[in-house]
């Protein structure tokens, strides 16, 4: 995470013993600090760490992986951002560096690296570069289209011996397409990549990249997550390579003689032959080199699974900028739960649901958690399976989330059920935390992909059968102002309607929205109240064939032509007491007059109410009190303020 502009601080990763962090000044040097219980270990699967560089060091979209004592960075060469490089430095092989050639690459924007193992030969050991650049039209048009790509060299490059000598030998690149398919052929493309996940599968499966994108159009914005397996990547490196006759020509595939060692094949035993061997990249004839150099791109591009995106958001509040993933074992099948950060500071946990033979997949929400008080752009995660923690980096500091909060979802088995958290499952009693093999099947009570609960939840009292109606919590509105009805629904996928019973009405009927009457996410807005509007207003949520009951609200309506007559018009001049004066009328509080019109029988309720409203300062005092929050900005403390107080007539009365 990037510190103050001109600070030390570059970045910081999380590893199994502690939390590192790397700093560079500008054109400085480089400085690591970790603190752990132990010493710290690159992740696993990759034997790197990688982190993106800030801004303030480094404004092109730098990127860095460190491992095997080697430094892999990508970035620019000029803090201009005019030649954009991939480095390597440290360790026992020399140092490489891109070719200024602008085929290579053409101002990226780099986005993660890893090192992959494609075969059991560690020779042959990859590391793959993800990032987006800027070329022109790849049909030979005007101007210039964003793209995103994966690049790759090979970990045991030396550069050539008279041709790229101290650079890369090996480079290659190809297109990562994310589309969603439209009617006659055309698509709506997703090209600026944002963020990368590296999902390592369990034995005998192959790894996974979560990738997520962003639109460049001016006119319609949107973000698309695509899942690509790795295979399908190798494939296309073992494919043709792309071709340009001119430049205003298009590309298409290369048709001459490709020659021997194929460019960008790594030298080891399994590509070795007999008579030829290849022990380096030095050893490599000048056409293999001069090739690579003139034919870094490959003609086909990697597409998704599926053939499209496994989730778009469209027309967010927001931005997406981060993605990680994890793989969740469920009682009906292995679930991919999705953790994207936003620019506001917020984490949306999401599941893509595959609907059997469609291509096209059902997106649920599970959860959107505010992880920063202030706004503030999500820089960095980091997922722990083993502690099952997710870790969120922002300039405010880093904060740490549990993946899972089953208690939130409710006390009834529908609600649980309705959830569909892959997390989560009702165990008899209570929404708690899923654990495959602990508990008997009769009480996992779970349906991920169809959220079901009248099957499994079959023999369970619901919530309203156990405790009869909700009774209704009385609210008063004045007429002529405005005043807002409160539902907060537990799932995010459920439809929420809204019913008024009316005093004297026979049934409830649906509440019709219109231009005085908004409903919003969070409940009912009335702009303008009308004496008409009183009534018992019901919340009720409607989701697979499952309706609750949130909320029921009695709405009472103090009429505008009874509370004038409660407060006095502004005095004259020979009435108002002097600075040193008494009132004439011994104080009391203003409120109390209102309960003519609401009832003496709710005075303590009522009383306790305006307390609240008028004198926050106790009990906030007492909440704020002893309560730090590291990286969060929190608010002055309210004064005290005296017994008289307590009793002031609001701001809207002495303004009449």
């Amino acid at each position: 995470m990037a510190g103050s502009p001109g600070g030390p601080v570059a970045t910081t990763a999380r590893t199994e013993g502690g939390v590192c962090s790397q700093g560079k000044r500008s054109f400085g040097g480089v400085c690591q600090f970790c603190a752990g219980p132990t010493a710290p270990q690159p992740d696993p699967p990759t034997g790197m760490w990688h982190w993106g560089l800030p801004a303030h060091l480094c404004p092109h979209h730098g990127w860095a992986s460190w491992g095997g004592g080697e430094l892999y960075t990508g970035l620019t060469a000029d803090f201009l951002g005019r030649e954009a490089m991939i480095f390597r430095t440290g360790g026992p092989r020399p140092a490489l560096r891109s070719d200024s050639d602008q085929n290579l690459l053409h101002d990226p924007r780099f986005v993660m690296a890893a090192r992959i193992a494609d075969n059991s030969d560690q020779d042959d050991d990859k590391v793959y570069f993800f990032f987006s650049e800027t070329v022109p039209s790849p049909d030979g048009g005007p101007g210039r289209v964003t793209v995103s790509r994966v690049g790759r060299v090979c970990v045991n490059d030396a550069g050539g011996q008279r041709v790229l000598v101290n650079k890369w030998s090996t480079f290659l690149k190809a297109r990562l397409v994310c589309s969603v398919p439209g009617p006659g052929g055309a698509e709506t493309h997703f090209d600026q990549l944002e963020d990368v996940f590296l999902l390592w599968p369990s034995a005998g499966k192959t790894l996974e990249v979560y990738a997520l994108f962003s639109t460049v159009s001016a006119v319609f914005q949107g973000f698309a997550v695509c899942v690509y397996h790795m295979e399908d990547i190798w494939e296309v490196f073992r494919g043709p390579f792309a071709h340009q006759d001119g430049p205003q020509h298009q590309w298409g595939p290369y048709g001459g003689k490709v020659p021997f060692p194929r460019p960008g094949v790594c030298p080891s035993k399994m590509t070795a032959q007999p008579g030829r061997p290849f022990g380096s990249t030095k050893n490599y004839p000048d056409e293999v080199l001069q090739f690579a150099r003139a034919h870094p791109l490959m003609f086909w591009p990697v597409r998704p699974q599926q053939g499209r995106p496994v989730l778009v958001k469209t027309h967010l509040a927001q931005q997406l900028r981060q993605i990680v993933v994890d793989r969740v074992e469920a009682e009906d099948g292995t679930y991919d739960v999705i953790f994207l950060g936003t620019d506001s500071g917020s984490v949306l946990k999401v599941i893509a649901l595959q609907g059997g033979a469609s291509t096209e997949s059902e997106e649920v929400v599970l959860e959107e958690l505010q992880v920063f008080k202030v706004p503030t752009p999500i820089t960095e995660m980091e997922i722990s399976v083993k502690r099952q923690m997710l870790y969120v980096g922002s300039r405010l500091g880093v904060a740490r989330l549990q993946l899972h909060h089953c208690e939130t979802y409710g006390s009834a088995c529908a609600e649980c059920c309705l959830a569909r958290d892959p997390y989560c499952a009702w165990d008899g009693a209570s929404c708690t935390r899923y654990r495959p093999g602990t508990s008997k099947r009769r009480f996992r009570r779970q349906d991920i992909r169809h959220g079901n609960p009248a099957l499994q939840c079959l023999g369970e009292s619901q919530e309203d059968e156990a405790t009869g109606p909700m009774a209704a919590t009385t609210v008063y509105g004045m007429e002529h102002n405005s005043t807002f009805l409160e539902c907060l629904p537990k799932s995010s996928q459920a439809a929420v309607h809204w019913f008024l019973q009316r005093p004297g009405g026979q049934g409830p009927d649906r509440v019709k929205t219109d231009e005085r009457v908004l409903q919003t996410e969070q409940g009912l807005l009335f702009r303008r109240v009308s004496h008409l509007d009183a009534g018992i207003y019901t919340c009720k949520t409607l989701e697979h064939g499952f309706s609750q009951t949130v909320v029921r609200l009695a709405l009472e309506v103090i009429v505008a032509t009874q509370l004038n007559g409660l407060f006095p018009r502004d005095p004259r001049p020979e009435e108002t007491p002097g600075w040193g004066g008494l009132a004439s009328t011994p104080s009391k509080a203003w409120y109390k007059d209102i309960l003519q019109l609401i009832g003496f029988a709710n005075l303590p309720r009522v009383d306790e109410y305006c307390e609240r409203v008028w004198c926050p300062s106790r009990s906030r005092g007492k909440q704020a009190k002893g309560k730090s929050w590291a990286g969060l900005e929190l608010g002055k403390k309210v004064k005290s303020q005296g017994q008289t107080e307590r009793n002031r007539t609001p701001r809207e009365v002495e303004a009449t």
